[in-house]
């Protein structure tokens, strides 16, 4: 097989090198020449992705165009975000979608990777592909840091826009998914509505979450005993609850489930409860502080998670901005980012000197024991066991 995978990103770089590893011939395609470079001799263009830089490198360049002629599969993974009303931004998405369709030749199946609104493979993508040319959906369902690892375990589904276009991706997808199943699911919607459900699921399970963990603070109670406790009955799988939900996925798509589902109500109340909880744990720490005016407050962590250099839609941007409404001065500390990375992202770094507040936003493994100088520590993750003689709130406890 000849496959081309579109945009080295996080996922779509470790699909190319999966790909690669099943014995194939594969041409990776971006429209940033440094990614191209990089890949092209042998480094990875992002860190901490196991199995990555050991399979590179692999052949890369930025005509999309004419990388996709003659090919067998072409897999699209262009970035698709929300923009400030919430609706999706097709640029990146077009862009690359285009690029493909000036270029695809007859008997090429082309297949979207990029989590959408339901209905965007068969009214978006497919009328811009040739006649000939089959077109299906197969959700991405990785996650950054591990992306080999899922690839391996979770089924991957296949959704076609008729029968023979489906039955032919799933063929190209067993050649190089062998460790875990390939699922055909009868439709591009089928499979597109699938991955919007198991997304906005995590979501709404993370705003009870949330909530619970308010109720338990005006009650006086410990949440994360509660939880427990209630998931030991094997109906109950709640979720933990946390000062923020980051990520490129869990705040966008359930923003693309709304889209498509005029009568839905619960995804928009769960966006609202998680949106709120970054200005909940300043809340927090000002109750602990007495106030919040003239205080320098640490933010521990700019990543939107532990261990994974990324801040899309970190709960470290709402956090800056709610202490700085409240008359703070907020600093910046992360072991995953220097100076004059924090520099660029907005963020004042910490000088090692004392603070008064501390709000624990990623949960690295670094912050389990914090030797802090403050008068307060909130933690947002639940990761911290010692603060070292400084007083601890929790969220929810």
């Amino acid at each position: 097989m000849r496959a081309v995978v579109v945009a080295l990103g996080k996922i779509g770089l470790p699909l190319a090198v999966q790909i690669a590893n099943a014995g194939h011939d594969v041409v990776g395609c971006d429209i940033d020449e440094r990614v191209v470079e990089l890949v092209r001799v042998g480094r990875a263009p992002f860190p901490n992705e196991p199995g990555i830089e050991e399979a590179l490198p692999i052949e890369a360049t930025t005509d999309t165009a004419a990388a996709v002629a003659g090919a067998d599969l072409v897999v699209l993974v262009p970035p698709l975000m929300v923009d400030a009303s919430g609706a999706p931004d097709w640029r990146a998405f077009d862009g690359a979608v285009g690029d493909v369709a000036r270029g695809v030749q007859l008997g090429t199946t082309v297949v979207i990777e990029t989590t959408v609104p339901v209905g965007t493979t068969r009214g978006r993508v497919a009328p811009q592909m040739p006649d000939g040319v089959h077109v299906a959906f197969s959700p991405e369902r990785v996650s950054s840091g591990r992306v080999l690892r899922d690839l391996a375990t979770y089924p991957k589904l296949v959704g076609g826009l008729d029968e023979q276009g489906e039955a032919r991706a799933v063929e190209l997808y067993r050649s190089f998914i062998t460790e875990a199943e390939v699922w055909p699911m009868g439709s591009a919607e089928a499979a597109e509505l699938t991955k919007l459900a198991e997304t906005t699921y995590r979501d709404l399970n993370i705003a009870f979450a949330n909530e619970l963990a308010h109720h338990a603070d005006d009650l006086g109670l410990d949440v994360r005993g509660i939880i427990a406790a209630a998931n030991s009955q094997p109906y109950s799988h709640i979720h933990r609850p946390g000062v923020a939900v980051g990520g490129h996925c869990i705040p966008v798509y359930p923003r693309f489930y709304l889209a498509g589902d005029e009568h839905a109500r619960l995804p928009g109340v769960a966006r609202e409860v998680n949106d709120a909880m970054p200005s909940y744990a300043v809340e927090l720490l000002a109750d602990m502080l007495g106030g919040l005016d003239g205080t320098r407050v640490l933010i521990l962590g700019v990543a939107y998670r532990g261990s994974v250099k990324e801040t899309a839609l970190s709960g470290a941007f709402p956090l800056r901005d709610a202490l700085l409404s409240r008359g703070a001065q907020p600093l910046a500390a992360d072991p995953l980012y220097n100076d004059a990375e924090l520099r660029a992202l907005g963020f004042e770094p910490w000088d090692g000197e004392s603070v008064e507040g501390v709000i624990v936003q990623a949960d690295h493994a670094e912050y389990e024991t914090l030797e802090i100088p403050a008068d307060g520590i909130v933690d947002g993750r639940g990761i911290v066991r010692d603060p070292g003689g400084v007083p601890l709130r929790r969220i929810g406890s």
